[in-house]
């Protein structure tokens, strides 16, 4: 670390000689100018920001005392150590420099061993300085921080309710103006806090503050200081301009809030920076992205919501195992909420409500190995503020794993399981079963479970049960002991019309003309 010093001396060879004798780099110093008398030296200070001032006492216009003294009392006066340069016949200079703080002397001539010495020891005050400068700067840092934090999760609503804080007080007079630039970058970018930290380090009045989500949030100052006699400041700059320059071709999008002349209004500003970056929903372009307040106030989304059955769709897609079918109800769904441009929370809210559906379900059908499937998704699995498409991509992923994940449990049971239902069904038929009671009987969807039974047997469910009634039905009219309306209530016919329709479409006639024959 090198520290700057401003030689200030009337003599032109004395100053470069103190330039040429003193191997200053290799002391820790680097020379940022010199001047020639006290009132020069002045305004070097101010404009050049040395650490360490070497000047000579005994100089015209305004000596070397004069000019500290001035210093001292500048309104803008920052944090200078002063080392002065004088005579044995200039003690008394000397004794009036304790009272203004400076121990530190070269006498004329100036040797250069001597003045390493010197500069050996000033340095170490300097770098003790530094340190009690830097730990008092990130305490400072870290309760402005903490303090903003606070009035970032309040309601900006009741920003008048706030107890004022001295300290915030001074932060927030110290800028004309303060917003908020909110930054999310995708898991492509996961770096993405310390590049922007790295980017914007030593700038004043600005405040990182880590949010969930892997988002943070910019609170920065605007416009020139308003405290009475400060000068400009040489670190704010132009965050924003950085910050979007710096993320050219990274994937990482900005959105910038309304500005507020108090800090602590700046709840209003996140607020706003939320509302802008709401809109990367359905803005899904190149990188960097970057939204504003100001360009999207006058945007909205609606907050009418008629997409249940395009979710009851998708839920019944993946119960029935149709890839083709499901692929095309998401791209279904995603269109709509495109066209319709619906609130981003109400299609989360949908999505998750799907996630935990289907979840549900695949546990009841799967039991313990649904877990396997359910593993490596989180629901409701948006670990950051979504897009469309990565939220329909996300239901998109997890809808196909279930279906996987079904379709082979399914594939597994069908082996042996039709001939179970097949028993159940002989064993039942006179019952009033149905296939959505005997889907319940053996936990599959009544759809896949009629689909099943009709790519093993050949027959429909129903058709079916009306062959095993109407096989028993003609054993009872070969004993002749039954009158057929008893014989259709002991199959399982629940009116006698249902039994000589399927008695008839089987045989070709009626029960009485089957006796007939007999």
């Amino acid at each position: 670390m090198a520290f700057k010093v401003l030689l200030v001396d009337d003599e032109p060879g004395a100053l470069e000689g103190m330039q040429m004798w003193i191997d200053w780099r290799k002391l820790g110093f680097e020379i940022c100018g010199t001047g020639s008398n006290g009132r020069e030296g002045l305004r070097l200070i101010e404009e050049l920001e040395p650490d360490l001032v070497v000047t000579d006492v005994n100089m015209p216009v305004m000596n070397g005392l004069e000019m500290i003294e001035a210093w001292q009392r500048h309104p803008a006066r920052r944090a200078v150590s002063f080392a002065l340069i004088s005579g044995y016949s200039e003690f008394e200079y000397a004794q009036r420099a304790m009272r203004f703080g400076i121990t530190h002397y070269l006498l004329k001539p100036v040797e250069a061993e001597e003045a390493a010495a010197e500069l050996e020891q000033i340095r170490g005050e300097l770098l003790r300085e530094a340190e009690r400068s830097r730990i008092s700067r990130v305490a400072a840092y870290e309760e402005t921080a903490a303090l903003i934090r606070s009035l970032l999760a309040s309601d900006p609503q009741e920003t008048k309710d706030i107890r004022p804080c001295p300290f915030l007080d001074r932060v927030s007079a110290s800028r004309a103006a303060w917003n908020c630039c909110l930054v999310q970058a995708d898991d492509r970018f996961p770096e993405a806090r310390e590049w922007a930290s790295s980017l914007l380090e030593e700038k004043e009045a600005l405040y990182l503050i880590d949010l969930d989500y892997g988002q943070f949030v910019l609170v920065y100052g605007e416009g020139a200081e308003k405290a009475p006699g400060k000068a400009k400041s040489s670190k704010s700059g132009n965050v924003v301009s950085e910050l979007i320059r710096g993320a050219s071709g990274r994937p990482v999008c900005l959105a910038l809030g309304e500005s507020r002349k108090s800090l602590y209004e700046i709840g209003h500003s996140y607020a706003t920076a939320v509302r802008a970056m709401s809109h990367r929903f359905y803005e899904e372009g190149g990188s960097p992205q970057i939204f504003t307040h100001e360009a999207t106030r006058a945007l909205g989304f609606s907050q009418h919501y008629d997409q249940m059955p395009l979710m009851d769709r998708i839920i019944e897609s993946i119960q029935l195992m149709k890839p083709d079918d499901f692929e095309e109800s998401v791209t279904s769904a995603a269109r709509s909420f495109r066209e319709k441009r619906t609130a981003p929370e109400i299609v989360e809210k949908a999505v998750i409500h799907l996630l935990y559906k289907t979840s549900e379900y695949l546990r009841e059908m799967l039991g313990d190995p649904a877990e396997e499937v359910l593993a490596s998704y989180h629901v409701p699995g948006m670990s950051a503020p979504p897009t469309l498409t990565g939220m329909m991509g996300y239901l998109k992923s997890f809808g196909e794993a279930c279906i996987e994940a079904l379709s082979r449990e399914q594939a597994r049971k069908s082996k042996g399981i039709v001939e179970e239902i097949n028993q159940y069904i002989r064993e039942h038929y006179r019952e009033a079963l149905t296939i959505k009671k005997l889907a319940q009987v053996f936990y599959l969807h009544p759809v896949y479970l009629g689909q099943l039974l009709m790519k093993k047997n050949g027959v429909s469910f129903h058709d079916m049960v009306h062959d095993l009634r109407i096989e028993e039905a003609l054993s009872l009219l070969n004993e002749g002991k039954m009158k057929n309306c008893e014989i259709a209530e002991r199959v399982g016919y629940a009116n006698y019309g249902q039994f000589l329709k399927q008695f008839e479409r089987r045989h070709g006639m009626s029960p009485n003309e089957y006796k007939n024959r007999i």
